[in-house]
Protein backbone atom coordinates (compact mmCIF):
# COMPACT_ATOMS: atom_id res chain seq x y z
CA UNK A 1 0.00 0.00 0.00
CA UNK A 2 2.89 2.45 1.26
CA UNK A 3 4.53 1.68 -2.22
CA UNK A 4 1.47 2.65 -4.31
CA UNK A 5 0.94 5.62 -2.68
CA UNK A 6 4.61 6.58 -3.37
CA UNK A 7 4.53 6.02 -7.08
CA UNK A 8 1.75 8.54 -6.88
CA UNK A 9 3.57 10.85 -5.27
CA UNK A 10 6.66 11.10 -7.02
CA UNK A 11 4.67 12.08 -10.57
CA UNK A 12 2.71 14.75 -8.72
CA UNK A 13 5.86 16.44 -7.54
CA UNK A 14 8.00 16.61 -10.78
CA UNK A 15 4.92 18.01 -12.48
CA UNK A 16 4.49 20.78 -9.80
CA UNK A 17 8.45 20.94 -10.13
CA UNK A 18 8.19 21.44 -13.68
CA UNK A 19 5.42 23.92 -13.25
CA UNK A 20 7.36 26.42 -11.15
CA UNK A 21 10.26 26.12 -13.45
CA UNK A 22 8.28 26.55 -16.88
CA UNK A 23 6.50 29.87 -15.40
CA UNK A 24 9.16 32.26 -16.48
CA UNK A 25 10.43 33.03 -12.81
CA UNK A 26 14.56 33.55 -12.42
CA UNK A 27 15.78 31.56 -9.34
CA UNK A 28 17.53 34.45 -7.69
CA UNK A 29 21.12 33.54 -5.75
CA UNK A 30 21.47 33.50 -2.32
CA UNK A 31 23.36 36.36 -1.23
CA UNK A 32 27.08 35.26 -0.93
CA UNK A 33 29.11 35.84 2.16
CA UNK A 34 31.25 38.85 2.69
CA UNK A 35 33.30 39.68 5.38
CA UNK A 36 33.14 43.44 6.07
CA UNK A 37 35.71 45.86 8.32
CA UNK A 38 35.43 49.47 9.24
CA UNK A 39 37.98 52.12 8.57
CA UNK A 40 40.15 52.12 11.64
CA UNK A 41 41.67 55.45 12.67
CA UNK A 42 45.17 55.78 11.43
CA UNK A 43 46.50 56.13 14.76
CA UNK A 44 45.90 52.74 14.94
CA UNK A 45 47.90 51.86 12.06
CA UNK A 46 51.74 52.53 11.50
CA UNK A 47 53.86 53.10 8.54
CA UNK A 48 56.67 50.69 8.07
CA UNK A 49 60.20 50.55 6.03
CA UNK A 50 62.95 48.35 6.19
CA UNK A 51 66.26 49.69 6.98
CA UNK A 52 69.60 48.60 7.80
CA UNK A 53 71.95 48.80 10.73
CA UNK A 54 74.65 51.40 10.24
CA UNK A 55 77.69 53.25 12.23
CA UNK A 56 76.45 56.76 12.95
CA UNK A 57 79.97 58.10 11.85
CA UNK A 58 81.15 56.04 8.14
CA UNK A 59 84.25 58.20 6.78
CA UNK A 60 85.37 57.33 3.45
CA UNK A 61 89.48 56.75 3.59
CA UNK A 62 91.26 58.09 0.34
CA UNK A 63 94.86 58.43 -0.46
CA UNK A 64 96.07 62.08 -0.22
CA UNK A 65 98.24 61.90 -3.14
CA UNK A 66 97.88 59.81 -6.58
CA UNK A 67 99.68 56.71 -7.47
CA UNK A 68 99.79 52.70 -8.17
CA UNK A 69 98.57 50.78 -5.13
CA UNK A 70 101.10 48.52 -4.17
CA UNK A 71 99.80 46.62 -1.25
CA UNK A 72 96.39 46.04 0.24
CA UNK A 73 96.38 45.28 3.82
CA UNK A 74 92.82 45.23 4.96
CA UNK A 75 89.43 43.19 3.61
CA UNK A 76 85.67 44.42 4.25
CA UNK A 77 84.54 43.70 7.73
CA UNK A 78 88.55 43.41 9.25
CA UNK A 79 88.33 45.35 12.35
CA UNK A 80 90.86 48.10 12.35
CA UNK A 81 92.40 50.34 15.13
CA UNK A 82 93.50 53.88 14.71
CA UNK A 83 96.43 54.82 12.34
CA UNK A 84 96.76 50.95 11.16
CA UNK A 85 98.15 50.82 7.84
CA UNK A 86 95.41 49.91 5.08
CA UNK A 87 96.93 50.37 1.77
CA UNK A 88 99.95 51.22 0.69
CA UNK A 89 101.40 53.49 -2.93
CA UNK A 90 103.85 52.29 -5.01
CA UNK A 91 106.83 54.89 -3.36
CA UNK A 92 109.19 55.48 -5.80
CA UNK A 93 107.59 58.64 -7.43
CA UNK A 94 107.03 60.35 -3.99
CA UNK A 95 110.53 59.48 -2.98
CA UNK A 96 112.27 60.78 -6.40
CA UNK A 97 110.50 64.06 -5.84
CA UNK A 98 111.92 64.27 -2.32
CA UNK A 99 115.35 63.95 -3.28
CA UNK A 100 115.01 66.04 -5.93
CA UNK A 101 113.50 68.68 -3.75
CA UNK A 102 116.58 67.91 -0.76
CA UNK A 103 118.96 68.54 -3.64
CA UNK A 104 117.00 71.98 -4.41
CA UNK A 105 117.41 72.94 -0.51
CA UNK A 106 121.11 72.32 -1.08
CA UNK A 107 121.33 74.18 -3.49
CA UNK A 108 119.88 76.95 -2.14
CA UNK A 109 121.77 76.87 1.12
CA UNK A 110 124.94 77.00 -0.78
CA UNK A 111 123.89 79.96 -2.52
CA UNK A 112 122.93 81.79 0.41
CA UNK A 113 126.62 81.08 1.72
CA UNK A 114 127.67 82.87 -1.46
CA UNK A 115 125.40 85.81 -1.07
CA UNK A 116 125.93 86.34 2.90
CA UNK A 117 130.01 86.08 2.50
CA UNK A 118 129.39 88.50 -0.47
CA UNK A 119 127.68 91.03 1.41
CA UNK A 120 129.86 90.97 4.78
CA UNK A 121 132.44 91.88 1.97
CA UNK A 122 130.78 94.29 0.53
CA UNK A 123 130.13 95.83 4.20
CA UNK A 124 133.99 95.81 4.95
CA UNK A 125 134.36 97.73 1.47
CA UNK A 126 131.77 100.02 2.27
CA UNK A 127 133.35 100.68 5.85
CA UNK A 128 136.56 101.92 3.91
CA UNK A 129 134.84 103.78 1.08
CA UNK A 130 136.24 101.13 -1.53
CA UNK A 131 132.81 100.94 -3.01
CA UNK A 132 129.84 103.32 -3.37
CA UNK A 133 126.12 102.60 -1.39
CA UNK A 134 124.49 101.17 -4.56
CA UNK A 135 127.12 98.42 -4.55
CA UNK A 136 126.59 97.29 -1.36
CA UNK A 137 122.94 97.53 -1.57
CA UNK A 138 122.80 95.31 -4.48
CA UNK A 139 124.67 92.64 -2.75
CA UNK A 140 122.09 93.11 0.70
CA UNK A 141 118.95 91.95 -1.79
CA UNK A 142 121.20 89.33 -3.13
CA UNK A 143 121.42 87.57 -0.04
CA UNK A 144 117.61 88.43 0.98
CA UNK A 145 116.67 86.94 -2.09
CA UNK A 146 118.82 84.12 -1.30
CA UNK A 147 117.40 83.74 2.05
CA UNK A 148 113.48 84.23 0.82
CA UNK A 149 114.42 81.52 -1.87
CA UNK A 150 115.77 78.85 1.00
CA UNK A 151 112.78 79.43 2.87
CA UNK A 152 110.43 78.61 0.12
CA UNK A 153 112.27 75.72 -1.15
CA UNK A 154 112.74 74.10 2.43
CA UNK A 155 108.82 74.44 2.42
CA UNK A 156 108.42 72.86 -0.59
CA UNK A 157 111.00 69.94 0.86
CA UNK A 158 108.53 69.86 4.13
CA UNK A 159 105.09 69.35 1.82
CA UNK A 160 106.88 66.86 -0.53
CA UNK A 161 108.77 65.21 3.01
CA UNK A 162 104.70 64.52 3.85
CA UNK A 163 104.00 62.92 0.67
CA UNK A 164 105.80 60.20 1.15
CA UNK A 165 104.16 59.44 4.39
CA UNK A 166 101.08 60.09 2.55
CA UNK A 167 102.34 56.64 0.30
CA UNK A 168 100.28 54.94 3.29
CA UNK A 169 96.72 55.35 4.08
CA UNK A 170 96.08 54.71 7.78
CA UNK A 171 92.16 54.09 9.61
CA UNK A 172 91.23 57.39 10.59
CA UNK A 173 89.71 55.77 14.00
CA UNK A 174 88.99 52.05 15.25
CA UNK A 175 86.06 50.57 13.49
CA UNK A 176 85.12 47.87 11.06
CA UNK A 177 86.12 48.29 6.97
CA UNK A 178 83.05 48.51 5.80
CA UNK A 179 83.15 48.88 1.83
CA UNK A 180 86.73 48.12 -0.25
CA UNK A 181 86.99 49.79 -3.68
CA UNK A 182 90.43 49.38 -4.89
CA UNK A 183 92.82 46.34 -5.68
CA UNK A 184 96.55 46.00 -6.00
CA UNK A 185 97.98 47.50 -9.42
CA UNK A 186 94.68 49.60 -9.87
CA UNK A 187 95.91 53.56 -10.43
CA UNK A 188 93.74 55.75 -8.36
CA UNK A 189 93.82 59.62 -7.93
CA UNK A 190 94.33 61.98 -4.95
CA UNK A 191 90.87 61.99 -2.74
CA UNK A 192 89.56 59.26 -4.56
CA UNK A 193 87.21 56.96 -2.07
CA UNK A 194 88.97 53.70 -1.27
CA UNK A 195 87.54 52.51 1.82
CA UNK A 196 84.67 53.03 4.10
CA UNK A 197 85.30 53.16 7.71
CA UNK A 198 82.42 52.16 10.13
CA UNK A 199 83.23 53.55 13.03
CA UNK A 200 83.01 52.28 16.64
CA UNK A 201 80.14 53.99 19.15
CA UNK A 202 76.30 54.62 17.66
CA UNK A 203 74.79 52.40 15.47
CA UNK A 204 71.54 53.81 13.49
CA UNK A 205 69.16 52.38 10.96
CA UNK A 206 68.75 53.66 7.69
CA UNK A 207 65.53 53.54 5.53
CA UNK A 208 64.54 55.08 2.53
CA UNK A 209 61.14 57.19 2.98
CA UNK A 210 58.72 57.37 -0.74
CA UNK A 211 58.81 60.79 -2.67
CA UNK A 212 54.88 60.64 -2.25
CA UNK A 213 54.87 60.70 1.67
CA UNK A 214 57.82 62.73 2.65
CA UNK A 215 56.20 65.44 3.82
CA UNK A 216 54.39 63.72 6.69
CA UNK A 217 57.72 62.71 8.54
CA UNK A 218 60.60 65.38 10.08
CA UNK A 219 63.49 65.48 12.10
CA UNK A 220 63.23 64.39 15.51
CA UNK A 221 59.74 62.30 14.90
CA UNK A 222 59.58 59.59 17.47
CA UNK A 223 59.50 55.88 15.98
CA UNK A 224 59.82 52.34 16.90
CA UNK A 225 62.63 49.70 15.67
CA UNK A 226 62.45 46.25 15.56
CA UNK A 227 65.78 44.03 14.66
CA UNK A 228 64.79 40.74 12.80
CA UNK A 229 67.32 39.33 15.47
CA UNK A 230 64.87 40.23 18.72
CA UNK A 231 61.53 40.35 16.79
CA UNK A 232 60.00 40.10 20.49
CA UNK A 233 61.54 43.66 21.50
CA UNK A 234 60.79 47.23 19.95
CA UNK A 235 63.48 49.79 20.66
CA UNK A 236 62.52 53.35 20.81
CA UNK A 237 63.97 55.72 18.41
CA UNK A 238 64.06 59.37 16.49
CA UNK A 239 64.84 60.14 12.92
CA UNK A 240 68.02 61.85 12.83
CA UNK A 241 68.67 63.29 9.54
CA UNK A 242 66.40 62.90 6.01
CA UNK A 243 68.23 63.89 2.89
CA UNK A 244 67.55 66.90 1.46
CA UNK A 245 67.33 65.03 -2.88
CA UNK A 246 66.04 61.66 -3.72
CA UNK A 247 68.31 58.92 -4.77
CA UNK A 248 68.12 59.46 -8.63
CA UNK A 249 67.52 55.23 -9.52
CA UNK A 250 65.02 54.48 -6.39
CA UNK A 251 63.87 57.88 -6.56
CA UNK A 252 63.50 57.39 -2.54
CA UNK A 253 64.97 59.45 0.62
CA UNK A 254 67.42 58.30 2.55
CA UNK A 255 66.42 58.74 6.47
CA UNK A 256 68.99 57.87 9.53
CA UNK A 257 66.97 56.49 12.49
CA UNK A 258 68.87 56.98 15.70
CA UNK A 259 68.24 54.59 18.74
CA UNK A 260 67.27 56.32 22.12
CA UNK A 261 68.74 53.37 24.37
CA UNK A 262 72.74 53.71 24.02
CA UNK A 263 72.47 49.54 24.93
CA UNK A 264 70.43 48.42 21.72
CA UNK A 265 72.28 44.85 20.85
CA UNK A 266 72.38 46.29 17.03
CA UNK A 267 75.04 45.18 14.91
CA UNK A 268 76.35 46.34 11.71
CA UNK A 269 74.73 44.86 8.17
CA UNK A 270 71.45 43.61 10.63
CA UNK A 271 68.04 43.83 8.99
CA UNK A 272 65.62 45.93 10.99
CA UNK A 273 61.69 47.39 10.36
CA UNK A 274 60.96 50.87 11.37
CA UNK A 275 57.54 51.63 12.50
CA UNK A 276 56.68 55.29 12.40
CA UNK A 277 52.96 56.36 13.52
CA UNK A 278 50.77 58.97 11.65
CA UNK A 279 47.71 59.74 13.46
CA UNK A 280 47.77 63.36 12.19
CA UNK A 281 47.59 63.34 8.65
CA UNK A 282 46.10 60.75 8.10
CA UNK A 283 42.50 59.73 9.02
CA UNK A 284 41.99 56.27 8.01
CA UNK A 285 43.08 53.35 7.23
CA UNK A 286 41.89 49.81 5.82
CA UNK A 287 43.26 46.72 5.54
CA UNK A 288 45.65 45.66 2.84
CA UNK A 289 43.44 42.37 1.34
CA UNK A 290 40.42 45.30 0.79
CA UNK A 291 42.50 47.14 -2.04
CA UNK A 292 41.96 46.32 -5.54
CA UNK A 293 42.81 48.56 -8.56
CA UNK A 294 42.19 48.75 -12.43
CA UNK A 295 43.85 51.04 -14.57
CA UNK A 296 46.19 52.46 -11.99
CA UNK A 297 43.35 53.63 -9.97
CA UNK A 298 42.77 51.63 -6.75
CA UNK A 299 39.54 51.11 -5.20
CA UNK A 300 37.55 49.27 -2.12
CA UNK A 301 34.37 47.79 -2.24
CA UNK A 302 31.33 49.83 0.12
CA UNK A 303 28.25 48.04 1.20
CA UNK A 304 25.33 49.92 1.04
CA UNK A 305 24.05 49.54 4.77
CA UNK A 306 19.56 49.45 3.60
CA UNK A 307 20.09 47.34 0.76
CA UNK A 308 23.15 45.15 1.10
CA UNK A 309 24.65 45.76 -2.15
CA UNK A 310 28.05 46.77 -2.90
CA UNK A 311 29.32 50.48 -4.32
CA UNK A 312 33.00 50.14 -6.16
CA UNK A 313 34.64 53.45 -4.86
CA UNK A 314 37.78 54.98 -5.72
CA UNK A 315 40.08 55.56 -3.30
CA UNK A 316 43.41 57.52 -2.37
CA UNK A 317 45.96 55.94 -0.65
CA UNK A 318 48.86 56.77 1.57
CA UNK A 319 52.02 55.06 1.92
CA UNK A 320 51.38 51.23 2.23
CA UNK A 321 52.00 49.48 5.95
CA UNK A 322 52.49 46.25 6.95
CA UNK A 323 49.20 44.77 7.09
CA UNK A 324 47.16 48.20 6.37
CA UNK A 325 47.26 51.08 4.22
CA UNK A 326 45.99 54.80 4.99
CA UNK A 327 43.78 55.82 3.13
CA UNK A 328 43.77 60.23 2.35
CA UNK A 329 40.14 60.21 0.22
CA UNK A 330 37.15 58.40 -0.69
CA UNK A 331 36.14 56.70 2.60
CA UNK A 332 34.01 57.79 6.15
CA UNK A 333 34.61 56.43 9.43
CA UNK A 334 31.25 54.48 9.50
CA UNK A 335 31.22 52.88 6.38
CA UNK A 336 31.90 49.15 6.05
CA UNK A 337 34.12 48.06 3.67
CA UNK A 338 35.02 44.12 1.95
CA UNK A 339 38.42 43.37 3.34
CA UNK A 340 38.55 40.05 1.43
CA UNK A 341 38.25 38.37 -1.54
CA UNK A 342 37.55 41.62 -3.55
CA UNK A 343 38.79 40.43 -7.03
CA UNK A 344 35.83 38.13 -7.75
CA UNK A 345 32.61 41.17 -6.62
CA UNK A 346 31.08 43.13 -8.87
CA UNK A 347 28.98 46.58 -8.74
CA UNK A 348 25.45 45.94 -7.13
CA UNK A 349 25.86 42.58 -5.76
CA UNK A 350 24.24 41.51 -2.86
CA UNK A 351 25.79 40.38 -0.13
CA UNK A 352 25.63 38.76 3.46
CA UNK A 353 27.98 41.13 5.76
CA UNK A 354 30.14 38.85 8.47
CA UNK A 355 32.79 39.55 10.15
CA UNK A 356 35.70 37.97 10.89
CA UNK A 357 34.14 35.39 13.43
CA UNK A 358 31.88 34.49 10.85
CA UNK A 359 29.08 36.53 12.89
CA UNK A 360 26.05 38.77 10.77
CA UNK A 361 26.62 42.15 11.24
CA UNK A 362 24.20 45.14 11.00
CA UNK A 363 25.24 47.25 8.91
CA UNK A 364 22.59 50.08 9.93
CA UNK A 365 24.28 49.97 13.58
CA UNK A 366 27.26 51.47 12.00
CA UNK A 367 25.92 54.72 10.82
Amino acid sequence: MFRHVLSLALPVSLIALLGACGNGQEVEAPPRPAMVVQPQPAGASLDTFAGEVRARLEPELAFRIGGKVAKRLVDVGERVKKDQPLAELDPQDVRLQLEAVRAQVAAAEANLQLASAERDRYRTLLERQLVSRSHFDNAENSYRSAAAQLKQIQAQYDVARNQATYAVLRASEDGVIATRRIEVGQVVAAGQTVFTLAADGEREVVISLPEQALDRYRIGQDVTVQLWSHLQQRYPGRIRELSPAADPQSRTFAARVAFQDADVPADLGQSARVFIRNAEDVPLAVPLSAVSAEGGQPFVWVVAPKTATLERRPVRLGAYGERQVPVLEGLREHEWVVAAGVHVLREGQKVRPVDRDNRLVELAAGE
